[in-house]
């Protein structure tokens, strides 16, 4: 089996992909790891590399 995806550390607020969309972009390309966005505390979006 692959190595467990900690997702508490792949969750962030919709303000902080706003504020900080290149480094998060950056992120997923280099981590390869899909990124939960949240909106008034719930899930509302996930985003992952495209490659």
């Amino acid at each position: 089996m692959g190595a467990a995806m900690r997702l508490s550390t792949h969750v962030r607020p919709i303000s902080y992909l706003k504020a900080n969309a290149a480094e998060v972009l950056s992120d997923l390309a280099e981590t390869r790891q899909p990124l939960v966005i949240t909106q008034n505390g719930e899930a509302k979006a996930v985003l992952q590399d495209v490659v």
